[in-house]
């Protein structure tokens, strides 16, 4: 330590310009920064559904629909019409839109004579109240149109668009309101479907990464001039904070990452995280520089590192260690995030140990602030040497207690429901809840389920197939409508044959007269109407469920049905869609909560054994975090918060940075035991002095964490609500609960080797204020 502390002093410029070139050099790579609002890629691709969805999308272009919904008192007035049919005329020029289906682009197929014909859905606008009536009627009977495009009052009519691959959902949804402007009305117009989805989330995260740094970052000012009341006790931190902001997030553009809305939590990690290494610090300076200390700057410098570089080195490595635990995730924004507060939380580590000293080595000695009269009549301490005296008075009951609440409160874990649904992002009132559930009641599902049969399509055998499972699925409630091959040719049978007649509405038994429909259609229809259920050479085919409900254990159920299906039959060779993703998110969010979280817990266990060298110790300091984890799922469940894309990550955050307060108080009690302190005064002692920098640290997190509240997301306003409880829970913890353990246990790995040997030099995790006279006695 010596030598590293005298290096700081000897090359103090050095430390300084390194520190500040490698946040320059990284913060250049902030403006390459881009968003990925796209559910999918929190997959990789090669896993599953998001393969299987890709591979569909290969073969029939594009499955993500817009959706442009038109209420008004009846969609088949002249005056509604017209401006539909120009909207969709125009929506049909629009460069990454591949697919129009409207009134006017959906079609009618009938028969006359015993010819195929076929029109567009609306030939012709109806003038009088007869021909609505009459194409009321007609379009009742299409199966492609009605409840498709058309709900079933026809108050509502929908223009559905199949964005390409080459399609920017930013450029897209521009142009469509501007043709929107551009043919105005009275009917009530509501955007839907993933691609608005995905526009509202990239707008969003953009929004919240510009507001809630710059709020996270002055309620730290705010919380560091409060408790240090000194220019250097504010800005030190600060600046460590910041530049840790610019690694962490700089080193997403230049590792090729985008931003996730879990990305959103890394510049909030950081100011609740970083700062506490510096909190320390500065901490350690105003101990020392108070009247009768005639330190230098130099020894200032010196002293700070000497006396906290190894605690503070190991509490920052628990932490990273937690946050690297997220990589056991196969959410790749899991991955990502625990990487880039990894390496944000080192660098401020090694930042706070060698650029604060260096910095200080510069800068004159401040007046002092430290004065421990002014301390003891502090609201803090008092209600510190209360809990001193209760801890130390009851911890039979504390135990027991804390098992009873385990027990109350931990019930509520098996209430918890997973949700990946990107609708519970936003609240219900929201535009883009209210017309998912219009799209849900209306028109079937903003949402899709596809299987792909492979073989020959025109054989009968095959399309009664496709029929049957297409039977199956309406048969499931969360299913709304579906299209496939089947139906279409279903429709054409009704248009050549005469109700009564055997082959109405059936589908034919001879591969021949199959191939006669498509070739009678393809004399007055485009082949290409089809594209999206059939490939050109009819080897496979698309059958396309709308879902209604993103709920996670309808969709489990579903997914079991999917999968059973393609097990047992070998012409059902892809299942996907985005139902089908979201799903697999919900599943893959529970594993990798469950593995993330033990594998936290274990890693945190094994670190603490090695460091007081006892098995006993990491089983001790593993109590308070399993205690904080009852009681966070328990209140998750009671609140009806869900496992969600934020929230599967904050145990292992919490484990992180949570054993740090159980850190700091062994490792001062153990110094208090050492200098021949009885287990009751040790703890006292402890609590009065260390609890205070475990209280400042815990609270230096909570506010930090507050910014979230004002996310758009509603995963984000959850998490900083759960860090909250988490962090309370975790300092009840090591200020309750360890004490309690210690004076009924008195674990053997910290009892003093000789009771008449002083330590040579107390190091404190936490704050290190001068004895207290109460307990000198």
């Amino acid at each position: 330590m010596a030598t590293i502390s005298a290096f700081i002093v000897k090359y103090r410029w050095l430390v300084i310009v390194t520190f500040v070139a490698m946040t320059i050099i990284m913060g250049s790579q902030l403006s390459k920064l881009t968003i990925d609002a796209e559910f999918a890629n929190m997959i990789p691709k090669n896993m599953g559904f998001r393969a299987a969805t890709d591979q569909i999308e290969d073969i029939f272009g594009g499955t993500d629909l817009l959706i442009l919904l038109f209420e008004t008192k009846d969609v088949l007035n002249e005056k509604t019409l017209n401006r539909i049919k120009s909207i969709a005329k125009e929506v049909n020029r629009i460069n990454g839109v591949d697919k129009v289906m409207s009134l006017f682009d959906l079609k009618n197929i009938k028969g006359e004579d015993g010819v195929m014909i076929v029109d567009p859905a609306v030939k012709d606008i109806p003038k009088t109240r007869e021909q609505r009536e009459i194409l009321r009627q007609e379009i009742m009977a299409n199966d492609l149109v009605y409840e498709t495009i058309v709900s079933q009052d026809f108050r509502f009519t929908a223009i559905i668009m199949t964005m390409g691959d080459d399609a920017v959902d930013r450029e897209v949804l521009r142009a469509v309101e501007q043709i929107l402007a551009d043919f105005p009305g009275d009917e009530k117009v509501t955007f839907g479907g993933i691609p608005y989805i995905r526009e509202n989330i990239a707008r969003d995260i953009r929004q919240d990464m510009g507001r809630l740094m710059p709020l996270g970052l002055l309620i730290m000012l705010i919380f560091l001039f409060v408790a240090f009341r000194q220019v250097r006790g504010v800005l030190l931190p600060f600046v460590i904070v910041v530049m840790s902001i610019i690694i962490a997030m700089g080193l997403a553009p230049t590792l090729g990452w985008k931003v996730y809305i879990p990305t959103i939590l890394v510049p909030i990690i950081m100011i609740a995280v970083a700062n506490d290494y510096g909190i320390h610090l500065v901490a350690k300076f105003q101990e020392d520089n108070i009247e009768g200390h005639a330190f230098s700057r130099t020894e200032m410098a010196q002293r700070m590192f000497k006396s906290l570089a190894k605690p503070v080195v190991l509490t920052g490595l628990t932490t990273i260690v937690g946050m690297l635990c997220l990589l056991t995730h196969v959410m790749i924004p899991a991955k990502q995030l625990g990487i880039l507060a990894a390496v944000g939380i080192a660098y401020a580590l090694v930042a706070s140990l060698l650029f604060i000293p260096a910095v200080t080595t510069l800068l004159p000695m401040p007046k002092p602030v430290f004065y421990h009269e002014r301390h003891m009549k502090h609201l803090l301490d008092r209600l510190l040497f209360r809990l001193a005296d209760f801890v130390t008075a009851k911890p039979k009951r504390i135990l027991a207690g804390s098992a009873v609440c385990a027990v109350v409160v931990g019930l509520g874990a098996f209430l918890i429901q997973v949700d990946a649904n990107p609708e519970s992002y936003y609240d219900k009132n929201h535009p883009l809840v209210q017309s998912s559930e219009l799209i849900n009641d209306h028109f079937g599902g903003a949402q899709n389920v596809s299987l792909v049969f492979s073989g020959d399509i025109k054989n009968p055998d095959m399309m009664k197939k496709i029929e049957k499972y297409e039977k199956l699925l309406k048969s499931y409630p969360q299913v709304g409508t579906t299209t496939s091959m089947a139906q279409v040719v279903r429709q054409m049978s009704r248009a050549l044959n005469d109700s009564g007649e055997v082959w109405y509405d059936k589908i034919p038994d001879d591969r021949n007269a199959i191939a006669q429909y498509f070739e009678l259609y393809s004399m007055s229809g485009d082949p290409d109407d089809f594209d999206k259920l059939v490939d050109f050479t009819y080897e496979n085919a698309h059958l396309m469920a709308r879902i209604k409900s993103l709920s996670t254990p309808e969709l489990k159920e579903l997914e079991k049905t999917l999968l059973s299906m393609q097990a047992v039959d070998k012409d059902i060779t892809l299942v996907g869609g985005f139902a089908m993703i979201f799903s697999q998110l919900a599943r893959l969010m529970i594993t990798g909560q469950i593995q993330s979280l033990f594998l936290a817990i274990l890693l945190v266990t094994l670190l603490l054994m090695a460091l007081f060298r006892s098995f006993w110790a990491g089983i001790v300091s593993a109590m308070p975090l399993v205690l904080a984890m009852i009681i966070l799922f328990g209140l998750m469940g009671y609140f009806g918060i869900t496992l969600n894309v934020a929230t599967t990550m904050l145990s292992s955050i919490m484990i992180g940075v949570g054993i740090d307060y159980t850190i700091h108080f062994l490792w001062r009690y153990k110094e208090e035991r050492q200098t021949g302190r009885d287990p009751v005064d040790a703890v006292k002692h402890t609590i009065i002095t260390t609890g205070r920098g475990i209280t400042f640290n815990a609270l230096s997190v909570i506010f930090g964490f507050t910014a979230l509240l004002i996310s758009n997301f509603a995963p984000v306003r959850f998490f900083g609500f759960l860090v909250f409880v988490s962090i309370f829970a975790c300092l009840v913890g090591a200020m309750v609960l360890i004490p309690a353990i210690l004076m009924l246990f008195k674990p053997r790995f910290l009892e003093p080797k000789h009771n008449s040997q002083r330590s040579e030099q107390a190091i404190s995790c936490g704050y290190q204020y001068p004895k207290i006279p109460a307990f000198d006695k």
